[in-house]
């Protein structure tokens, strides 16, 4: 039977989820009171991502459990917004203590400068949430499709250009926050407000929201520490002395992909033109309108704002911009990134307050033997003065210290078994890991777990050939959908099946070039053995100041990947 290429496609069952969901409040509520199980509906499941929750269950112990006619270990995952990753030490205190009270006793920083909470059990779930808000941090759109949490800068006191770009990025998520009144309904006993299930709740997005999540990111050159060509819409400031004058519009990045489908790929994101601070707001809802208008909701593997801009191309994009904004975009300015990395250790601010950059592992704090970061940074809020900021690289920047406290701070991290940057390689400093299993539902293979093996392998080979300085991202995930931006990657590692994983190289330090694939599907020895000859003749042959990944495209290990459609070429 032939189909008709005129019908509609069918659209996506989310799309069905949301329509009836009545602004996402769906049976949340019977789910949470039903105490029979651990788990709620399927559908509910998806809606309460929107409210920035996981239902997962704990795989490790998956298969015995079902032998043994058992439900699941489901708990529940919470995402915190922090936007701009700007935490207070009040803050910081309040999430530290629910990993305790309700978590499993870890707290993860994420790629998106937000926290996340992991062990909750349905019925503290509720609760959770509330204390949660009354830290004044909240949870809403942490997940879902729905604009997420706004990055910028990490720490806004370098100067007043980052304070500035922090602003904006406050702005956007103020702006951009779904209005619908069922979040604090479900979660805060709030009480039902008028016009429920009218389109009025959601002016922005609309009752069925955007075809997929999306992300944006305020940068600042010359350093890209928050990978703004990876995000569907991104602004970057450009400084005139002490003012940032103005924004360019980046449009159509996205990192998931799905193996064996080749229509799916990273993309970065395409500079389409200039707007003045003022602007910046507008800009953003009329992008998010587009994407929430012609976005595809058939399949949600081609949903992205990625694959809008590529299907109907960026001049497209600027087009349909300009004429719903009324007015026209400038023509974009310069603008140069030197790097995505972080700063550790010391910084003095504008001001002479001093920021501490701290490395934190796979973004995990935790209290174990040897090492205890969450007693340590617990510490540090309760007693110094400070401001904490979240890195995109999952981290932490300990700001606003006055220099009487500086050596008190180092003296507690090391008090209580925390390596300082110092101590560590170019590459461990320059690792991300997405959380993977035992929690993620999508995992086909380790990835928190096993980074940090597979980099003491590397630093091995690393320190034999004097390059243990040298900044080498490395960036792993346990699946192809990207959490942990590894198409962005100078090594790129991302989880195949169990125990194997495709190896990618080259992408440029920067945040502007993907890397592509080497080899695929490998286990943990070949890849030592794959990048060992790759590491020695970088260490011989590189040309003066040249990066990994540079030297990877000329040295012909792999080709650049100038656009998102050659990556699998």
């Amino acid at each position: 039977m032939i189909s008709d290429p005129n019908k509609p496609k069918k659209l996506s069952a989310n799309e069905g989820i949301k329509e009836r969901s009545n602004f996402l409040r769906g049976t949340i509520s019977e789910s949470l009171s039903d105490d029979s199980t651990g788990s709620i509906s399927a559908e509910d499941a998806q809606l309460t991502k929107f409210h920035g929750t996981y239902m997962q269950d704990d795989r490790d112990v998956r298969a015995s459990l079902i032998k043994e006619k058992k439900e699941k270990a489901f708990s529940f995952m919470i995402r915190v917004r922090v936007p701009g990753g700007v935490c207070t030490p009040s803050q910081w205190i309040g999430i530290d203590k629910l990993a305790d009270k309700f978590g499993e006793s870890t707290l993860k920083l994420t790629t998106r400068q937000a926290f996340q909470l992991y062990g909750v059990l349905k019925r503290n779930l509720k609760q959770t949430m509330k204390e949660i808000n009354d830290t004044l941090l909240d949870t809403l759109a942490a997940c879902g499709d729905v604009n997420r949490n706004v990055m910028s800068p990490a720490n806004p006191f370098e100067s007043s250009l980052h304070q500035q770009a922090l602003d904006v990025a406050q702005s956007l998520h103020d702006h951009l926050t779904p209005q619908t009144s069922s979040y604090a309904e479900i979660w805060l006993d709030g009480e039902k407000q008028g016009g429920i299930g009218e389109e009025s709740e959601e002016p922005i997005y609309g009752k069925t929201y955007l075809p997929r999540k999306f992300k944006i990111a305020v940068a600042l050159p010359p350093r890209n520490d928050v990978d703004v060509f990876s995000n569907c819409l991104g602004f970057v400031g450009i400084p005139d002395g002490e003012k940032v004058v103005g924004y360019n519009v980046l449009v159509g990045g996205g990192l998931g992909m799905t193996h064996g489908k080749t229509t799916t790929y990273p993309r970065l994101a395409d500079v389409i033109g200039f707007c003045s601070p003022d602007q910046v707001v507008q800009v953003a809802e009329e992008v998010v309108k587009i994407q929430r208008d012609f976005g595809d909701r058939t399949d949600r593997r081609h949903a992205r704002m990625k694959y809008t801009v590529e299907d109907r191309g960026a001049d497209w994009m600027l087009e349909e911009l300009n004429r719903r904004l009324g007015w026209e975009l400038q023509e974009s300015r310069e603008f140069n990134f030197d790097s995505t990395t972080d700063r550790y250790g010391w910084t003095e601010d504008a001001d002479g307050k001093w920021a501490y950059g701290l490395f934190v592992e796979g973004g995990r704090l935790k209290n174990e033997e040897g090492s205890r970061g969450r007693v340590a940074l617990r510490k540090i809020a309760e007693e110094i003065p400070c401001q904490f900021r979240l890195t995109a690289n999952q981290n932490v920047i300990i700001a606003r210290v006055s220099a009487e406290d500086k050596e008190k701070l180092v003296g507690i991290l090391s008090d209580h078994g925390m390596t300082l940057p110092e101590q560590l390689s170019g590459i461990r400093l320059n690792s991300i890991a997405c959380t993977a299993l035992p929690t993620c539902s999508l995992a086909l293979a380790e990835s928190e777990r096993y980074l940090p093996q597979l980099v003491d392998e590397l630093e091995s080979i690393i320190d034999r050939l004097g390059l243990r300085g040298e900044s080498i991202a490395i960036r792993s995930t346990g699946c192809p959908n990207g959490c942990g931006r590894p198409y962005l990657g100078e090594i790129g590692l991302v989880g195949k099946a169990p125990g194997k994983y495709n190896l990618y190289l080259g992408a440029g330090l920067d945040g502007t070039r993907l890397n592509k694939l080497y080899r695929p599907a490998i286990t943990h020895e070949e890849i030592v053995d794959e990048l060992r000859p790759v590491l020695e003749d970088f260490a011989a042959n590189r040309d003066p100041e040249e990066r990994f990944g540079d030297f990877c495209i000329r040295k012909s290990y792999v080709n650049a990947t100038v656009k998102g459609t050659d990556f699998h070429e």
